[in-house]
């Protein structure tokens, strides 16, 4: 009796983790509402162009983030994915294969998860620059090809199809836009799920691991090759799942899919994101769809932007929009937030008056090089500006400078607060401790 009361001591029960719970319904909700409160048609196609963007970055920042792989040619696996996805759904309109179109995606993963497996076991066997390097070989093999294998890849014009085949199944024919929305985000939500819980398994431990120092994970007896390999396939399956939900939202699939541009996209945005967290991909594709539709609808000048941007993160926030938020939060767990009110305040204003100088310096030079012949005028910002007159480029310059200064000043007294309140936190945390 005493064995079995002693046994029974032992056992220990784990408690749900209530704030995981709740993060994870509120992403489900938003899912499922947003096209509700957008309900427009443009909407309701950035929606389903995140919900894809999510799914990609994810897999793309099991590479980059978890397993600190560079990769400059994932977007080779999502665009083999895409196409294999597109060339079911025509083998699927002859008849020839009976599957619903719900199932077409799982195509593009199984040949994205192909594809890793034969390029991934050649890549992963060096890390670092040569993994870099061998990555982005293969990525511009793949790319090249597209001329090379015109019944494949479709030529210049690519490979289109059909997404509404056979009969309607309970209603849903794939024809309207919100049906196909929420086709992605059930598989953002299952594929976001799976992809966090590989964080917490063995394998996705390791690959930590593996990427903070491979040689004591070497030393232990783990092969640190086979964590990168299998880790890669597993990248590539859920990116070609990616791949085939661009397929079947876009009916057509062209060889810019595979190119060095769409695996930059990836790799830019997953860093702006924050890789070192696993919500980060997600913030990530959300800038790029708004970045890629927007930005590029208002200014030819958007890779610029996109570029300052980038530098600047590289520079002051190297952890990405996720990281200034963590920091953040945590900030506000200790109550002392709202002394930085002020700060951010003169931040955003100096910051967006900096904005207006540089970004009418910007506009006035390219509309002189691209749009001369429509004349000198230009509107920027609800202002009419002469590109021909020295008093336009002066005005430019001095709010650009005035920006730069104030900007300065206001960093540098939001960098005193930021240390002093970092250094009352620390003596708090000790306090807590000693008590």
């Amino acid at each position: 009796m005493n064995k079995v009361l002693a046994g029974t001591a032992n056992f220990h029960f784990k408690p749900y983790n209530v704030g995981r719970w709740i993060v994870w319904g509120f992403f489900a909700l938003v899912l499922a509402v947003a096209p509700l409160v957008w309900t427009s048609g443009l909407a309701q196609t950035m929606l389903t162009q995140i919900g894809i963007g999510i799914i990609a970055c994810l897999a793309y920042n099991m590479l980059l983030g978890q397993g600190g792989m560079l990769s400059f040619g994932h977007a080779i696996y999502s665009g083999f994915g895409a196409f294999l996805a597109i060339h079911t759904l025509n083998v699927i309109t002859r008849g020839a294969l009976p599957i619903p179109v719900s199932l077409v995606p799982l195509v593009g993963g199984l040949s994205g998860l192909l594809l890793a497996s034969l390029l991934g076991y050649v890549s992963t066997k060096k890390a670092g620059t040569p993994f870099a390097m061998i990555t982005l070989g293969l990525g511009e093999l793949i790319g090249s090809m597209f001329l090379m294998l015109p019944e494949f890849f479709g030529g210049e014009g690519g490979v289109s199809s059909n997404r509404v085949i056979g009969a309607p199944v309970m209603g849903i024919t794939f024809g309207p836009q919100i049906q196909v929305y929420y086709l992605v985000a059930i598989y953002c939500f299952i594929c976001t799920g799976l992809m966090f819980a590989l964080t917490r398994t063995p394998l996705g431990r390791m690959l930590n691991a593996v990427r903070d120092n491979p040689e004591r994970v070497e030393f232990v007896g783990y092969d640190t090759q086979w964590v990168r390999y299998m880790v890669f396939m597993i990248s590539g399956f859920f990116a070609g799942v990616a791949g085939g939900l661009g397929a079947i939202n876009t009916e057509i699939v062209t060889a810019e899919v595979v190119g060095a541009a769409r695996s930059g996209a990836f790799l830019l945005f997953t860093f702006l994101g924050g890789a070192t967290f696993f919500f980060g991909p997600i913030l990530g594709a959300v800038l790029m769809v708004v970045a890629l539709v927007f930005l590029s609808e208002l200014t030819k000048a958007w890779l610029l932007y996109l570029g300052l941007i980038f530098l600047f993160m590289v520079m002051y926030a190297p952890g990405g929009v996720a990281s200034l938020i963590m920091m953040n939060l945590r900030v506000a767990a200790f109550g002392k937030l709202s002394k930085l009110w002020t700060s951010y305040l003169a931040l955003a204003g100096t910051a967006l008056t900096m904005l207006v100088g540089g970004g009418a310096m910007v506009e006035m030079l390219y509309h002189r090089q691209l749009n001369e012949a429509m004349g000198p005028e230009l509107v920027f910002m609800g202002a009419t500006l002469d590109s021909s007159r020295i008093d336009a480029w002066f005005g430019a310059s001095m709010v650009l400078a005035i920006g730069l200064v104030l900007f300065e000043v206001a960093r540098r007294q939001y960098k005193r607060e930021w240390d002093e309140i970092q250094e009352e936190i620390e003596k708090e945390i000790k306090r807590r401790e000693s008590l």
